[in-house]
């Protein structure tokens, strides 16, 4: 069996590391990263005692290769035999000069710069090797930032998962909020992270401190910064208005700079691990309803970073002097959309239907909601007010809209049928007045009367209303008899009625006509002679 082992690199491929555990049942450590203790040790041994490799792996019950691991990152001098000579060692400074050049280049890439100058080792080997010659970037060092009581606050989103609402499927999004002197919290969940809920969460927070910090560090999301070149920063417009109204300044931290806003940073790891953790809830309301408790109770106990003596708690009482004052008119955080009412009477707004009076179908309205009530205007008149729903594909009615617009449609019907009667047989109109003042339903005379309108024609049934008016039956009985009398008198056959489609279109359909030929048959004198 092969086993893939490079002296001097310190790597073990997981084949050779699965054989030797397998035969070897004193390697449990290796390729596992060591105490200081141990590391000290293997050291010492190596370095004062003259140890080899392998007697130290024996003795202490390590892999060879974690102790040359641990040697080759001390980065001091092998002791005894000189080490051998490398094939990479004349391109050692090629290679060298690349990567300082070019930090990030990736091994097969320089593999195949180095083939090309004459390198004749295999890949494997020479990736190993290049992972001891790239240079490691500096580690940064940061400096500790203090601010003012009241000075400052840090603001972001952190995203909790999902909630199933019926059939949506909404994301689970807290505004957090941290005064970054007392560390005081403000926790805050949303079905989303769209800007009116952004401004809502800094409202609420406001009226929960009793005032507002002078300075707000934020993350570049797109509720505050549009567009941004170096330092040169588009910011929202919106956002600005609303920083103008509280008196308050946005600051947006350097770009991938997270770590100068580290107090909100850490406050959605703890609002992580020590609320949301296994908690249950059966809604949103009491699930802010248990965050505003738990920032009261346990985060408000916890010590206070920046005064030790204190605690979160006794820390904000003292910030709470410092933040400026609430303004006196409230700033308006509801969701504004202009809608434009199709063919039905209702708007559609956050994945629902609204209804809407059925006179405002193909006009342009616009869509006021906020956590609780969607709101649908014509300029400043309120034409509907309805509950919100965060469900998926539900109609929200008022039960007087479809009434009203099932009224109007039932009585238009009956408006068309008495306004062709009246236009074609003048007389049913005083028919119609004596028969509803017989508590006669108006809908069946009026129907009745037309079949007997397509049936004789207007002039007939003009003279038969008539004659029913004159008779003072008001009832199409009465206009029937008269119509089958006047008839007789003069001998005609009955009418036919022409049974045409209810549907306009139907009645335009295509018919094909019968062939007339074989009518033809029936003139045709019989062979027989009868």
């Amino acid at each position: 069996m092969a086993r893939d082992v490079r002296r001097g690199s310190g790597k073990v491929s997981c084949t050779a590391l699965g054989l030797s555990r397998l035969f070897n049942p004193i390697d449990k450590e290796a390729a596992v990263s060591l105490s200081p203790e141990r590391e000290a040790q293997v050291l010492r041994l190596y370095h004062a005692e003259r140890w080899r490799i392998g007697t130290i792996a024996t003795q202490l019950g390590l892999h060879h290769g974690t102790v040359t691991r641990v040697l080759t990152q001390a980065g001091l001098p092998r002791i005894g035999a000189p080490a051998r000579a490398s094939l990479i060692d004349p391109y050692l400074p090629f290679i060298r000069d690349t990567l300082e050049r070019f930090p990030t280049l990736s091994a097969s890439r320089l593999y195949a710069m180095v083939s090309e100058r004459g390198y004749p080792g295999r890949a494997d080997h020479f990736r190993h090797l290049i992972a001891l010659h790239r240079p490691r970037p500096k580690a940064e060092a940061y400096l500790r930032l203090r601010t003012l009581p009241g000075e400052q606050a840090q603001v972001d989103w952190a995203h909790f998962g999902h909630l199933e609402i019926g059939r949506a499927r909404r994301p689970l999004m807290a505004f957090v909020m941290v005064l970054s002197w007392s560390r005081q919290l403000f926790v805050r969940f949303y079905l989303n992270a769209r800007f009116e809920n952004f401004l809502r969460g800094h409202v609420e927070a406001y009226t929960a401190w009793g005032g507002v910090p002078r300075v707000h560090l934020y993350d570049n999301l797109r509720s505050v910064v549009l567009e941004r070149q170096g330092q040169a920063i588009r910011f929202n417009p919106e956002l600005l208005h609303f920083a103008g109204h509280f008196r308050t300044e946005p600051r947006p931290v350097a770009i991938a700079r997270g770590n100068e806003k580290g107090r909100v940073e850490r406050a959605i790891r703890f609002i992580r691990d020590g609320f949301f953790a296994g908690r249950a809830f059966a809604d949103l309301a009491q699930l802010n309803a248990q965050a505003d408790a738990w920032v009261s109770g346990p985060a408000a106990d916890r010590r206070c970073p920046e005064e030790p003596a204190l605690s979160v708690r006794e820390a904000f009482a003292q910030e709470a002097a410092h933040l400026l004052a609430l303004p006196d008119t409230p700033y308006p955080t509801d969701e504004r959309l202009a809608v434009t009412v199709g063919k039905t009477p209702y708007v559609r707004f956050d994945l629902n239907d609204y209804s809407v009076p059925h006179d405002q179908v193909r006009r342009a309205l616009t869509v006021v909601a906020d956590l609780q009530q969607v709101r649908i205007l014509d300029g400043h008149t309120v034409l509907a007010t309805h509950p919100r729903s965060f469900d998926r594909g539900q109609c929200v009615e008022l039960p007087i809209h479809l009434d009203t617009l099932a009224q109007e449609k039932h009585q238009a019907s009956v408006h068309r049928g008495t306004d062709r009667l009246a236009r074609a047989v003048p007389a049913s109109r005083e028919l119609l007045v004596r028969a509803a003042a017989r508590a006669t339903n108006l809908g069946s005379v009026t129907a009745a009367l037309l079949r007997l309108l397509a049936r004789y024609g207007a002039a007939e049934v003009q003279a038969a209303v008539e004659e029913a008016l004159a008779r003072d039956v008001p009832h199409p009985n009465a206009v029937r008899l008269a119509l089958e009398r006047r008839r007789e008198a003069r001998q005609l056959p009955p009418p036919v009625p022409i049974a045409l489609p209810d549907h306009v279109r139907e009645r335009d359909a295509p018919v094909q006509p019968h062939r007339l030929d074989t009518y033809d048959q029936i003139t045709q004198a019989p062979h027989d002679g009868h």
